[in-house]
């Protein structure tokens, strides 16, 4: 071959080989999705899907077949929505994303029925006790001048409102104590013991409230011959709270570090002293939830009051002595007349046991929210001067110790002299 025919050969393939490097494109790297933001075009195609939904449901319910009701319209427009959704996603995204933004419809979806439900839940009551509610005599008297044909300037909760805040405070007293105690005692005990207990607890958490109720009113009432008051139905409330703040209290201590606890252990601290100094303070906020989880289980309690504590319009401060209503119980007796002033009463009874116990929950919130290592003033200046004391206890042991050798030094030589 001579050399101008490898000078041609060479000269082809440099050609194809640029030809192929030209017809080959470099691919574009791949964009990274955001799936924690919602995207004007997300939005768009949610509300164009929401109305065409709605319109083609309308129109089925309307021209097409006898459906009605509200319940067979929504069966019918919600999966219908979802369908135009992912059809308006699928235009511009793949597969993968048209599933993400399938189930993220769906999740916010849920979730706006629930809040609409908690709505409802709320400005029900607030609609139905709207007249009541901007009345001063409904917060200041109780029922005993009025009836259930008087109208709405007479007669209030505050009888309701005393027997609430005195029953849920001796409930607390009692529960809370021995919650943690015994939350402490299961994740610091092993045995048979402790599983039994554990046991007990989770079958107390299905009790039903009238059980509670029989079980006070025939212990305390009918045996021990204490009269049916504000105490007796704290205690019943209690019975009802303990296996919640148990089993929230267990948990919550559950995930404190064992390293935390070890360390205290190393440091020649007692198990009981690593239990109150280390293990709780390190768990407060989650402690704190456990209490008004079992807040909100016991202050909403209707069925122990009425056995333990009766159903009386008078006010009565004394937790003693005498029945004591609570606001569950004032609710539902007001509820239940066929007089429209007292539904109205009833409902304003229901606004004010939401107000009081979102009142209760911010207070304990802000109590006992604080995480463990932020400490307050109080006791940011506790601790100083603890710490000062500290200083100066091992300034004078040592001054005591420094003594004593001279003192062992110098009864020698005495002798030797």
């Amino acid at each position: 071959m001579s050399t101008v025919e490898i000078d041609n050969d060479l000269g082809d393939q440099r050609e194809n080989s640029a030809v192929l490097i030209s017809d080959t494109k470099p691919e574009r790297p791949e964009r990274r999705r955001d799936t924690r933001s919602i995207g004007r075009t997300d939005i768009a195609s949610g509300i164009g899907a929401a109305a065409s939904s709605i319109a083609m449901t309308a129109l089925l319910f309307d021209q097409i077949a006898p459906f009605s009701g509200a319940i067979g319209f929504i069966c019918i427009a919600y999966p219908l929505f979802l369908g135009l959704y992912a059809l308006l996603v699928s235009l511009e995204n793949n597969s993968l994303a048209v599933r993400d933004k399938l189930a993220s419809a769906v999740m916010w979806s849920v979730a706006i029925l629930v809040l609409c439900a908690l709505a409802g839940i709320i400005f029900y009551p607030v609609f139905s006790a709207w007249h009541v509610l901007g009345m001063s005599n409904f917060y200041t008297e109780d029922m005993a001048n009025a009836g259930p044909l008087d109208p709405l300037e007479l007669g209030g909760v505050l009888h309701a409102v005393v027997g609430t805040l005195t029953q849920i405070t001796i409930a607390l007293l009692i529960t809370v104590p021995l919650g943690l105690a015994c939350a402490v005692f299961l994740n610091e005990t092993r045995g048979v013991f402790t599983r039994t207990v554990r046991t007990v607890v989770e079958a107390m958490t299905a009790l039903p409230s009238i059980v509670a109720g029989l079980f006070i009113y025939a212990s305390l009432i009918l045996v021990v011959g204490v009269e049916r008051s504000g105490f007796a139905a704290g205690c019943a409330i209690s019975v009802m709270m303990l296996p919640i703040m148990i089993r929230a209290a267990d948990v919550v201590v559950r995930l404190v570090p064992s390293s935390l606890k070890e360390a205290a252990y190393a440091m020649g601290s007692g198990q009981l002293r690593t239990a109150l100094f280390v293990t709780l303070p390190t768990a407060r906020s989650g402690l704190t939830t456990s209490v008004l989880l079992a807040t909100a289980r016991g202050v909403g309690e209707t069925s122990p009051v009425l056995i333990t504590a009766g159903l009386t319009p008078f006010f009565n401060f004394d937790p003693f002595s005498g029945p004591q209503v609570s606001l569950p119980l004032a609710t539902y007796s007001m509820v239940t007349s066929p007089e429209s002033e007292m539904k109205q009463r009833g409902f304003g009874a229901a606004v004010v046991l939401i107000a009081l116990v979102v009142v209760l929950f911010t207070l304990a919130r802000i109590i006992g929210g604080r995480e463990a290592g932020n400490l307050s003033a109080g006791q940011l200046r506790r601790r100083a001067k603890a710490s000062e004391r500290d200083s100066q206890r091992f300034k004078d042991r040592s001054r005591a110790r420094a003594k004593h050798r001279e003192n062992v030094w110098s009864e020698p030589q005495r002798g030797v002299s």
